[in-house]
C-alpha cells in the first residue's frame, strides 16, 4: 500500500472518529435533557441541581438565576418549598408531567459546547383531596407549553452538564376554559430579585411575554438549506400593539 493510500485511510478513520464522537455527544446531551425532565416531574430537585455546571444560569419566567447557588435557590427554595412542602421527591396529590419533545441538538466545533432546542407540553395540578391553606396549595389544574434554548458544556471528566437552561413558557391554560380564554398574565411575572425575594433571580429579563402575545424564541441554529438566520416577521397589527404597550409602561 502506497504512502498516499495510507494517508487517505488515516484521514478517513479520523473523519469517522470525529463523526462518531459528535453523534455520541448528541445522544449524551439529549439523554441529559430527558433525565432533567424525569427528575423535575418527580420533584427530585437536589438531583436536578447536580446536572448543572458550577457557573450555570437558569433563565425562567423573566428572571436569571446565576451559579450553583442561584440554581439551588430556584429549584429548592422556590419550587421544592412551593410544590412539595420542601420534600425532595413526589408527594401525593401533586402532578407535574412535562415530556421533553422535538429536541434538536447542535454540537459546536470545539466539541465542548452543545446547544439544544426542545419543546415541553405540561400537565400539572393539585388534587382536591390534598389542598393546603396557602393560595398556591389550593386545588388547581392547568396546561403549559414552552420551549427550551439551552447550552451545555463537556467537563474535563468527559461528562456533559447544563450550562444555560433557558426555558421560555409560551402559554398557559386551565382545563375548564382552555387557551382561548387565558388571562394575559395567567401566572404573575417575576418582578423582584434576590435578596428582596429570598428565592428570586439575580436579575430580571425585560423581554418577557406570555400568550396571547405570540413571538418567536430565536433559533440557535441557522436554516440547514439556505444557511440563513431564521427570523420571523412581526405582523403590523401586533407591532402596533407592542408599541402601545411599551408607551403605556413608560408612562407608568
Amino acid at each position: 500500500m502506497s504512502d498516499t493510500s495510507v494517508e487517505s485511510l488515516a484521514a478517513k478513520v479520523d473523519e469517522l472518529e470525529q463523526r462518531l464522537t459528535r453523534r455520541e455527544d448528541e445522544i449524551d446531551v439529549r439523554n441529559l435533557q430527558y433525565l432533567y425532565g424525569y427528575l423535575i416531574d418527580k420533584c427530585m430537585y437536589d438531583q436536578v441541581v447536580d446536572l448543572f455546571t458550577d457557573d450555570a444560569e437558569v433563565r425562567f419566567f423573566g428572571g436569571v438565576w446565576k451559579g450553583k447557588e442561584g440554581v439551588r435557590r430556584l429549584y429548592v427554595d422556590r419550587f421544592r418549598k412551593r410544590f412539595t412542602h420542601n420534600n425532595n421527591g413526589p408527594i401525593d396529590g401533586f402532578l407535574l408531567d412535562h415530556p421533553q419533545l422535538q429536541t434538536i441538538v447542535t454540537i459546536e466545533p470545539d466539541g465542548k459546547t452543545a446547544r439544544l432546542r426542545g419543546r415541553s407540553t405540561m400537565q400539572a395540578g393539585r388534587h382536591k383531596d390534598y389542598e393546603g391553606d396557602a393560595p398556591h396549595l389550593k386545588k388547581r389544574q392547568w396546561w403549559e407549553g414552552g420551549l427550551y434554548e439551552n447550552t451545555y458544556k463537556k467537563g474535563e471528566d468527559g461528562k456533559w452538564r447544563i450550562h444555560v437552561l433557558n426555558y421560555f413558557p409560551h402559554w398557559h391554560a386551565n382545563f375548564e376554559d382552555g387557551w382561548a380564554n387565558t388571562d394575559p398574565e395567567f401566572t404573575p411575572f417575576i418582578r423582584e430579585t434576590y435578596p428582596a425575594d429570598p428565592a428570586g433571580p439575580d436579575e430580571l429579563i425585560d423581554e418577557h411575554w406570555l400568550w396571547p402575545v405570540h413571538k418567536l424564541l430565536p433559533f440557535h441554529m441557522k436554516h440547514p438549506i439556505t444557511g440563513e438566520e431564521m427570523v420571523a416577521e412581526r405582523w403590523e397589527g401586533d407591532a402596533k400593539r407592542d408599541a402601545e404597550r411599551a408607551a403605556a409602561k413608560a408612562r407608568g
